[in-house]
């Protein structure tokens, strides 16, 4: 079968990397792709979020399956107008991926499910805003309501900060993603994430993963997109886990199948362990980046005929069979380290050298996935993102998968970039 693969991050590297190595899967095209991702299948110079132009593509190349990786065609509704051509995608719809989109929504939903979360309200100016802050205590937790690139969450430990940021993301700190605010409680525990493959009734779930979301060492500094993640995660236990699945998944697929507009593709459930039992932190509606990376890395199984049952139905029931083709008993440990531009999340230079990437994926377990990488007319590899590489890694044990990935890091010539050191400190604790 051929696949069009829509995305250009290290996590669309990583699942071209995974669904390439299924004996069902002839090619992977890739739009708009990237320089890593052009070594598994031809790469088409198509934006994401340019609509027309990747249903003029799938016309063109009329796939078996469209897998969309990024949040941004999901919110435009492209899985929707893919699915009206005829064809099997693998992504919720327009509506259903408001989960992501709207933070309201999303909150709406799960109040209206019973699905534990942070009490919480949502606004559109700043008086009442701050008028419900002092109803809170600090630390204050601030979200735009709509896609931010995975920065739109502040958590601001006194009043004054709250009030600033309330502010400034109602005057568009976030730009229209701020035009509404919501003010959650917050909520004490430790945080991971859990997957979802479903096709809006049955489902799978893949093993928990944790990101690094703090730009700095010891879970310091502002928040990034993901500065690396690691799985399975030790903190969602086998009963955390069977908390999740009843009281967060269930509920929630029934409930949005009932309201007509069934999820199909993968839910990540953002969750935060707490005294009480796991509440969703908050939903997306794709895989995590870069917590894909550490799940196609640790995946021994084929992950392809998980995707297509999501895409096309008939998964309840027979969770069991695709349970056993992914091999979910045999997850090998993994970890991912993300090497980002100096500067990042803030400004950083784009065209600096990389080398090394070669050797560092010749070492035993590691395989780096590029994420925000250009190469130039002479065939020099640079960075062109925030986030760059994402050099990922298994091994028997978490403990060796952590210092494989780190063995990557060391074997690539970047002196343009950075990265965490602590990647996986909490699992590693004693």
């Amino acid at each position: 079968m051929n696949i069009l693969l829509i995305g250009s991050g290290g996590r669309e590297h990583a699942l071209a990397w995974k669904m390439a190595q299924s004996p069902l899967v002839d090619v992977v095209h890739c739009a708009p792709g990237n320089p890593g991702m052009d070594e598994i299948g031809p790469c088409f110079d198509v934006a994401a979020d340019d609509v027309d132009g990747l249903v003029k593509l799938a016309l063109q190349i009329e796939p078996d399956l469209i897998v969309i990786g990024p949040e941004a065609p999901l919110a435009l509704g492209l899985s929707d107008i893919l699915r009206a051509r005829g064809f099997d995608v693998f992504g919720p719809s327009r509506e259903a991926a408001q989960l992501e989109a709207s933070k309201a929504f999303s909150k709406a939903r799960m109040t209206k499910y019973g699905v534990p979360t942070a009490a919480y309200d949502e606004f559109t100016a700043a008086a009442p805003a701050k008028a419900f802050l002092r109803k809170m205590r600090a630390p204050y937790v601030l979200k735009a309501d709509g896609l931010a690139a995975g920065k739109g969450v502040v958590i601001a430990q006194t009043l004054e900060e709250a009030d600033a940021e309330i502010d400034e993301m109602l005057s568009g700190k976030f730009g229209s993603a701020s035009a509404t605010l919501v003010i959650e409680e917050f909520m004490e525990g430790e945080e991971a994430s859990v997957f979802v493959i479903t096709d809006g009734e049955g489902a799978i779930y893949l093993p928990a993963a944790q990101d690094h979301k703090r730009v700095g060492g010891g879970d310091t500094g502002p928040n990034t997109g993901g500065m690396g993640a690691y799985a399975p995660a030790p903190v969602v236990s086998e009963e955390i886990m069977a908390r999740v699945k009843c009281e967060i998944a269930a509920p929630m697929l029934k409930g949005m199948a009932k309201d007509g507009m069934p999820y199909q593709g993968v839910l990540y459930i953002g969750v935060m362990v707490t005294p009480e039992g796991p509440k969703v932190v908050e939903f997306n509606a794709r895989f995590g980046d870069p917590e894909c990376q550490v799940l196609m890395k640790g995946l021994t199984g084929d992950i392809v005929p998980a995707i297509l049952v999501a895409a096309t139905g008939g998964l309840k029931g027979a969770e069991e069979a695709f349970e056993a083709l992914l091999d979910l008993d045999n997850f090998q440990p993994a970890a991912t380290v993300v090497l980002a531009a100096n500067g990042y999340p803030g400004s950083y230079e784009k065209g600096s050298v990389i080398e090394g990437v070669k050797e560092a994926s010749a070492l035993e377990g590691v395989t780096v996935f590029h994420a925000g990488t250009d190469v130039t007319e002479g065939g020099k590899l640079v960075a062109k993102g925030g986030r760059v590489l994402n050099v990922t890694a298994s091994g028997s044990t978490l403990r060796e998968a952590i210092d494989r990935a780190y063995a990557g890091v060391d074997a690539i010539d970047w002196p343009g970039g950075f990265c965490r050191r602590d990647i996986g400190w909490r699992a590693l604790k004693p």
